[in-house]
């Protein structure tokens, strides 16, 4: 008889917010709440592009005013 060769098993993916296996419903994420966890870093600039683009003058300017408003 011929041999019985196992392929190793494939791991769930992590979801990226809190380590637990992902659910495909929430794909990548293991639930709806590290889903908008993950929303709500994007939306308040956690995360972040680096790009070697110049702001222009205008933006430097609404943010110097967003950023003296906050305070």
């Amino acid at each position: 008889m011929g041999e019985v060769h196992h392929l190793p098993r494939r791991r769930k993916p992590a979801c990226p917010i809190c380590g637990k296996p992902a659910v495909e419903k929430n794909r990548p994420f293991c639930s709806p709440r590290c889903h908008q966890v993950d929303l709500g870093r994007w939306l308040g600039d956690t995360y972040r592009i680096p790009t070697d683009d110049v702001p222009e003058e205008a933006e430097l300017a609404a943010a110097l005013t967003a950023r003296d408003s906050d305070s």
